[in-house]
């Protein structure tokens, strides 16, 4: 099954009806576990998102339409992460292929494009002022 973090801001209805979160995420909860997914765990935050979750979805398929439900019901728009344990993401990286340290080092400019130094600068001299 697939991980994702899911984040999610109330909107001016679900902060209305604020104080039925808590069931309303158990009912998700459970009709979620239904269809075969497994809520992880689910936060109330402080900051930029007033509640964050943690699904693993048996598809991606089965993630978007889950999602669609749970967002349109009005009462929070969300921002859908897929999410890596560190199994999987030794899996990834094990399957990626790896750079030499010069490949990875930042290729350097030609000489002709780079600045001259403050100093070598040619600053125009100032008109000497005739004297009254």
């Amino acid at each position: 099954m697939a991980t994702y973090v899911v984040l999610y801001k109330f909107t001016a209805d679900g902060a209305r009806t604020i104080r039925d979160s808590v069931k309303r995420a158990g009912r998700v909860r459970q009709e979620n576990a239904r269809v075969g997914f497994r809520v992880l765990d689910v936060f109330w935050t402080q900051g930029p998102y007033d509640m964050i979750a943690i699904v693993d979805a048996p598809s991606e398929e089965a993630m978007m339409g889950a999602m669609l439900n749970v967002v349109g019901a009005g009462n929070v728009v969300s921002t859908t992460m897929r999410a890596f344990d560190a199994l999987a993401m030794s899996r990834i990286l094990a399957q990626s292929p790896s750079l030499s340290a010069e490949d990875a080092a930042p290729s350097a400019k030609p000489k002709a494009a780079r600045a001259k130094p403050k100093a070598a600068r040619a600053k125009p001299k100032p008109k000497a002022r005739k004297g009254k």
